[in-house]
Formats: C-alpha cells, sequence, structure tokens
C-alpha cells in the first residue's frame, strides 16, 4: 500500500497537537500541586513561615495570568481525558495506566470542597486564603485527613503520568532512585507540616475571617453543584459509550476484519489496532499508554488505502523521528475504515524453545559471539524506545539462527549474543552447527541490514567470534537470581576473538582448531596467529567476510 506522506520537518513542540496540550497542562498542573505541597512542608518549621512563602504565590495564581494558566490547564486537561475516555472502544488495558485514570477522574470530586472554599471563598465572599483559616477549618474534622488524601491522589497521579511519559528517557532512568525518594518524602512533609500548623494552631489560636452562615451555605452550594456538574459529564460519557457499544451490536453496525500473522479479528469500525489487539488478547506492546510518545506499538500495514486514514500530527511527528518505511503505522492511532492486514514490529517472535535440562561438569562445547556494531551512534539518534525495538529483532534474528543450527541462545549481553553448541553431541557436530549458526546469521544480517537503513538512516554492521573447547556447564548466579552458562577459557576466547573482527575488518574470525573439528579447510581465509588478551600463548585463527561466508565452504553447512 502508499506509505503516509512524512511531514516535512515536523516541530518539537506545537499546542495544535493534542499529545502537546496533555502535556502543556499536565506540566502546569503538577507545578501547581508540587509548589502547593512544598508549601505546606514549611509548617514543619512554622504556619507563619508558611504563610510568608504562600503570599506571593497565592498573588500570582489570583492575578488573571495565574488564573488564566492554572485554571485554563485544568479545564483542557479535564477535557481531553474526556475525549479520551469517549474515544477508547476497549476499556482494556495495562493495570498502572488504569490505576492512573482511575485516580484522575476521582480528583475533581475530591477536591470540589476545597476549592469552592478557599478560591470561591477569595471570589466570591473576599475572604482570605490563610493558613490559619485552613487548620481553623478543618482541623477538628475528618475533613483535615480527607484533604491529606486529596493531595496524595493529586501527586500520585502527576507522577504516574511523569513517569509514563518519560520512563525511557536515559536520564529518568538514572534520577529514578533520587525521584523516588523525592516522590514519596515530598507528600510526607506535607502531611506533616499541615499536622505541625494543626497542633500549633491548637496552643495558640489565632482570629479567622471565616464566613457567616448564608456563605457557608453558598460555598456548600458551589461545592455541590461543581461536583453534579462533573458527575453528570462523566456518567453522560459513559452512557453514550454504552449505547454507541449496544447499538453497534443490536443494529448490526459496520465491522472490519484485521488480520494478524496468526490470526484474524473483526472489531467495529472506530477501533484502534491497539483496541483490537487488547481486546482480543493479542500481545502487543505499547510503553507510552497509547499517546503517540514512542514508536513501540509500530505496525506493518497492508491493504487498500482508501481502509488507511492519513496520520494525524502527532503520529505523522512519531514516524518521522523513527524513519519509518512505507506502510508502517502507529497502532494506537491508526483507526481503519476497512480490512486490513497488520503484523507488530516489536515483539517476540518466535515462541522460546522447551527448556533444556540444566547439565552440570565440565563438556566439550562450541561457542559463538555475535556482536552488533555502531550501537552507540544509534543510540545517540533514536528513542530509547525504538532501541527496544531494534534489540528485539536483532535477539530474535540471532536466536532464531542458533536454534535453527541446533544451539542455544544462552546470554544476551547488551547488544551482544553468546551461544553454546554441543549440549547434546561430541564436538565435531557441536563445531559444524556453530559454524553453520554464523553463517546463517550473516546471511539474515545482511538481508536485515538494507531495510534497517532505510528505516533508521544509518548503517548497522556485526562481528561473530567462535571457539572451540572445554567449559563448565551449570547454574550461576545469587539467590533467586540464577541462570544456565558455560564458564572457561573456551568463553572468553570467544568474545576475545568477536572483538577481533573489528581489526580483521571481518565478520567472523574463528579458531583454527574449531575450523578443523567442524572439517572446514582454511581455503581462501587468511590463517593468522595472533595475541589475545587473556591467553599466555599466541591462537592461531582464520578470518571470512560476510561475502566469504555466502560461498563455499560454508554453502554446504546451510
Amino acid at each position: 500500500m502508499t506509505p503516509p506522506p512524512a511531514p516535512a520537518a515536523p516541530p518539537a513542540f506545537d499546542l495544535r497537537s493534542r499529545r502537546d496540550l496533555r502535556w502543556a497542562s499536565g506540566l502546569v498542573l503538577m507545578a501547581y500541586v508540587t509548589l502547593h505541597l512544598a508549601n505546606h512542608a514549611l509548617g514543619l518549621v512554622s504556619m507563619h513561615l508558611a504563610q510568608q512563602v504562600l503570599a506571593p504565590l497565592r498573588a500570582f495564581w489570583h492575578a488573571w495570568p495565574g488564573t488564566l494558566l492554572l485554571y485554563g490547564a485544568a479545564c483542557v486537561h479535564m477535557l481531553l481525558a474526556f475525549v479520551a475516555l469517549w474515544e477508547r472502544r476497549s476499556l482494556r488495558m495495562p493495570p498502572l495506566q488504569g490505576l492512573r485514570i482511575v485516580l484522575g477522574f476521582a480528583l475533581p470530586l475530591l477536591l470540589a470542597s476545597h476549592l469552592a472554599a478557599m478560591r470561591g471563598g477569595y471570589t466570591l465572599l473576599g475572604l482570605d486564603g490563610s493558613y490559619a483559616r485552613v487548620v481553623a477549618g478543618l482541623w477538628d474534622s475528618a475533613g483535615g485527613w480527607f484533604q491529606v488524601l486529596a493531595m496524595a491522589v493529586a501527586w500520585a497521579h502527576g507522577c504516574m503520568g511523569l513517569h509514563f511519559a518519560l520512563r525511557a528517557a536515559p536520564r529518568w532512568r538514572r534520577a529514578q532512585p533520587l525521584l523516588l525518594v523525592a516522590a514519596v518524602l515530598l507528600p510526607v512533609l506535607a502531611a506533616l507540616g499541615f499536622v505541625a500548623m494543626g497542633r500549633e494552631w491548637q496552643v495558640a489560636p489565632q482570629p479567622v475571617n471565616g464566613p457567616d452562615a448564608a456563605g457557608s451555605a453558598r460555598l456548600s452550594m458551589l461545592a455541590d453543584g461543581g461536583e453534579a456538574l462533573f458527575l453528570a459529564a462523566l456518567a453522560g460519557v459513559l452512557v453514550a459509550r454504552l449505547i454507541r457499544s449496544r447499538w453497534l451490536r443490536l443494529a448490526g453496525g459496520r465491522v472490519l476484519t484485521l488480520r494478524y500473522p496468526d490470526r484474524q479479528v473483526q472489531v467495529p469500525v472506530g477501533w484502534s489496532v491497539l483496541e483490537a489487539s487488547r481486546a482480543h488478547g493479542i500481545a502487543h506492546l505499547s510503553l507510552c499508554g497509547g499517546r503517540a510518545r514512542c514508536s513501540t506499538c509500530r505496525v506493518q500495514v497492508s491493504g487498500p488505502d482508501a481502509h488507511c486514514p492519513a496520520p494525524n500530527p502527532d503520529e505523522a511527528r512519531t514516524l518521522a523521528r523513527v524513519h519509518a518505511g512505507p506502510g508502517v503505522r502507529l497502532a494506537c492511532q491508526l483507526r481503519p475504515t476497512g480490512d486490513l492486514s497488520v503484523r507488530p514490529l516489536l515483539g517476540r517472535t518466535a515462541a522460546a524453545d522447551a527448556q533444556r535440562p540444566r547439565l552440570g561438569g565440565e563438556r566439550e562445547v562450541a561457542v559463538l559471539f555475535v556482536d552488533l556494531r555502531r550501537w552507540s551512534g544509534l543510540a545517540e539518534r533514536q528513542w530509547p524506545f525504538d532501541l527496544v525495538y531494534v534489540l528485539d529483532r536483532y535477539f530474535a534474528l540471532v536466536g532464531e539462527a542458533v536454534r535453527e543450527a541446533g544451539g542455544v541462545p544462552n546470554q544476551f549481553i547488551g547488544d551482544s549474543v553468546m551461544a553454546i553448541f554441543g549440549l547434546d553431541e561430541g564436538l565435531d557436530l557441536a563445531c559444524r552447527r556453530a559454524f553453520r549458526a554464523a553463517a546463517l546469521v550473516s546471511l539474515r544480517m545482511r538481508e536485515w541490514r538494507d531495510r534497517f537503513e532505510r528505516e533508521f538512516g544509518q548503517p548497522l554492521d556485526f562481528g561473530m567470534g567462535l571457539h572451540a573447547g572445554s567449559a563448565a556447564l551449570g547454574e550461576v548466579g545469587h539467590l533467586d537470581v540464577q541462570s544456565f552458562t558455560a564458564v572457561g577459557e573456551v568463553v572468553n576466547t570467544a568474545s576475545r576473538l568477536q572483538e577481533q573482527t573489528k581489526t580483521a575488518g571481518a565478520a567472523l574470525v574463528a579458531s583454527r582448531f574449531a575450523a578443523e573439528q567442524a572439517g572446514l579447510a582454511p581455503g581462501a581465509a587468511k590463517l593468522q596467529r595472533i595475541e589475545v588478551r587473556g591467553r599466555r600463548a599466541p591462537i592461531e585463527v582464520l578470518a571470512w567476510s560476510a561475502e566469504d561466508m555466502a560461498a563455499a565452504p560454508f554453502a554446504a553447512l546451510l
């Protein structure tokens, strides 16, 4: 099918984008909540200090620029939440994302009375919003703990939103321990500050300019009206969703067929591909929660162009960012209008083989190391979510080649794979299997390389090292973190030979011993005697380019 048109130099931030509107409004609200909690925490020092710091903050938020910014952000964020709820055809989602949404919709109900008392009291009755008034009104009632709960819910919702949006960013991951401490400590200090101010007020009560009976009734009506309006809007959206779903079933609404690699499903028109996957229990990765902030849900689409609406601005920007190829779309944004074939591009492409028995003792094995080249350059230019996609494809390609040749892909470390051959057969057959796996990896990496360069805008290369010898086999690790592996000189040497491919400009560097065990004559390969780090004696090796591995004697192994 014709690929979607790529946008020309999409801007990094565009408030016409729904995603960025949600992000900007959420940051404003998170800044307000953070300042609010930090101000409460100053109550641990004294109510007077907390009030002094509150005065300039309150002056800003009560002025028309602050009011427009705060309440505009709240209205935009709430409106986008209702729109997102309406657009969802399926409410199936990861539990933590569901919790974040529930907390978000609970907030207006938890904060209605507090907002009416404080902002409503200031706007309608001219009452100041001092801490003395807040503490006097809440300390001797259950309302104080209710407000602590509201603060915790607002803080948790904001922290979860930030985490889902930024969790793959390297700086965010590095700062996570410190951020987690701050996320727990700030609301605790705010609650303790509120308690400290309450005790201070008990010891030395201050005069409070509170509302009279008529003013209290007016503020109560305002809070009740706000809660009723919000509940009516929420109920209206939920009922409308129910009516839409029932109408589609009873009236025989239009349905379409989505064909996945292993099955096909029918869904009503209007569902996104990601919603279809989740509704039918099809594993489909989406790390950003379906907001087009990553491309982990990307799918390869084939079918009539008319069944595939053009990408919206958010989707177009993300597709341009990852240099998406023809027919690649984001499953969270694509809502087909007719039958299509879709293939998720990120996810395991083959089920793991049955677990082999955990052997022990010493055994003659062949060990193959495969390393992905130019990984650091790729990591600098691509989003972390898309690096996951690259590693997933690379690990699947190497793992399937190793299993097809009869080996065990034993360890996946960074951008390297270690494979073991010879768990069930003699060393000569193990070496033949290892060389066959190397030939398969070389063939498939070359096939993938051209497509990869088109999708990501840069080349990719690989190197392999192969050696044979005696190794100790068994479980290594600590406590409940154990893994089966091979340990010994053969493993270290195979790893060093893989590093030697960079110097030799080769795709595979193997020991002469392993090649002889496999029955491979040196042929056109150049025999070298090299020093290997970690070995006392030099070792004779053979080096092959990817082109050499496509010809004899490797052709016989394939």
